[in-house]
């Protein structure tokens, strides 16, 4: 480094003794570069520079050019040129899982739903034994799906049980993890009110309602309205009710906040209320239960063929007859329920009465249900109010598809449409529970009060434009 040093210096000694007699401008430039070369000289790694040779620098190169440049005397910008990088190699693309989906259709199994997937018995027998999984109970309209990961093994299988819940398989060192996955709805509040002009079905329907949320109110509001003959032209019904988005997509309804339905000037109403025992009912304005002992009409209805008359002249005999219940005339098929809470005392056929089933309710009521096409019950079976007994048919000595109900108290026959009356009082809320359901219905009884103002401000301004 040093022998480097003495040349560089007496380069530079030459340099400046050849450069006394260049003009003063290019004299200046040439120790600026020689400057420049002296403060990097001594940072000049060594490298492999051999001790018995002496390597000399060569000396600055002045062109003709730059001697007869005109340009000012400062040093002029060094350019350097750099090379380009080589271009990037292409980094290789991340391989992911696929996924393929499978609908359940009609006599489908786990084994065939994965041997279509791709996927080996041992596959589907892991999977099937996994503790607490669904896979073993698969329903047509469910859906299975299947990730497999790039080397073609499976890695992932989710079972969609419905809209709002899923069932997830992760495998994992030769088993599957599961993992349930809940969706939660998002819950929209709508108020809906309508008029009758020819039945509750109709008006539902022009009100905006599903079949199902009629059917609710009808049964709703089954213990205190008979929906085939108590209906009259002008009636309203008003209902608060809930119903779900999934995605910002309707999914169903939800639960009736609130309901009320005027007949013939009076208006009874039916709000959704929990006690504190987490029990779960519907209550009027007073916290009178609307779960009645008895439906008013035990099965979905059409229309009423024949009332009570004890004096009926009977259409198959032509005589005259006590008709002690009432008849239901409604097409085959139609579910026949039971009007409250009981246990099943006979269920058989007769020539008369066709299929039949006849039910206690406690000590003192007994109903009747004649001409059925199928019974759905057995005798000593308990029952529950609206549940399936059997279905309407014109079995026996019938002129066509009908239910026959009577209702006995004590072992007499008593008319289906009054003895309501008679019977024992619903439920009501303890006085200790009143208040806080008064504060809990606040809400909706006022939503229900201005459904009922507006409807009948719309009725008035109809019946005034017609007039």
């Amino acid at each position: 480094m040093k022998r480097l040093q003495d040349n560089i210096s007496g380069a530079t000694r030459h340099s400046l003794h050849e450069a006394s007699h260049l003009p003063r401008r290019h004299i200046a430039a040439i120790g600026a570069i020689l400057l420049f070369l002296a403060v990097v000289a001594p940072f000049t790694p060594s490298g492999n520079v051999s001790a018995n040779r002496t390597e000399e620098l060569p000396l600055p190169t002045i062109s003709q050019s730059t001697v007869n440049s005109e340009q000012p005397s400062a040093a002029q910008p060094t350019t350097i040129e750099v090379s380009p990088l080589p271009p990037a190699t292409p980094e290789k693309p991340v391989e992911e899982i696929t996924w393929a989906f499978y609908q359940v259709r009609p006599g489908d199994s786990l084994s065939k739903l994965m041997s279509r997937a791709g996927f080996t018995d041992r596959d589907a027998y892991i999977a099937g034994k996994t503790p607490g999984g669904s896979l073993t109970q698969l329903y047509p309209g469910q859906t299975l799906g299947f990730a497999t990961q790039p080397n073609g093994e499976l890695a992932e299988i989710r079972h969609k049980l419905s809209a709002l819940e899923s069932v997830v398989y992760r495998a994992s060192d030769g088993k599957f993890e599961i993992e349930r996955e809940l969706k939660e709805p998002e819950v929209r509040v709508v108020e809906k009110s309508g008029e009758i002009t020819s039945s509750l079905f109709l008006a539902g329907q022009h009100a905006g309602l599903s079949d199902n949320l009629i059917m609710e109110l009808a049964n709703l509001f089954g213990g205190v309205i008979d929906f085939v003959l108590d209906p009259r032209e002008g009636d309203t019904l008003y209902v608060i009710y809930e119903t779900l988005y999934l995605d910002d997509q309707y999914y169903s309804d939800g639960n009736i906040i609130a309901a009320a339905f005027t007949n013939k000037g009076e208006t009874f109403s039916a709000y959704r209320y929990t006690d504190r025992e987490g029990r779960l009912g519907y209550y009027n304005e007073r916290g009178e239960s609307m779960r009645k002992a008895f439906l008013m009409a035990p099965l979905d209805f059409t229309r009423i063929s024949s009332n009570f008359n004890p004096r009926r002249v009977h259409p198959v005999y032509k005589t005259t007859r006590p008709h002690r219940g009432t008849d239901y005339a409604a097409p085959k098929g139609t579910p026949v329920f039971a009007a409250g809470d009981g246990r099943v005392i006979e269920a058989g056929y007769s020539k008369a009465n066709g299929n039949y089933v006849f039910i206690q309710h406690g000590e003192k009521y007994v109903t009747k249900y004649l001409h059925l096409d199928k019974r759905h019950v057995k005798a000593n079976q308990r029952v529950s109010q609206s549940q399936i007994i059997g279905t309407v048919g014109s079995t026996g000595t019938a002129t066509g598809n009908h239910l026959h109900y009577e209702f006995l108290v004590n072992g007499v026959h008593q008319n289906p449409r009054t003895i309501h009356k008679k019977l024992p009082k619903a439920k009501s809320l303890s006085a200790n529970e009143l208040p806080r359901f008064l504060a809990s219905v606040g809400t909706h009884q006022d939503g229900l009060a201005q459904l009922i103002a507006a409807q009948q401000a719309e009725s008035l301004a109809r019946l005034d434009a017609t007039n």
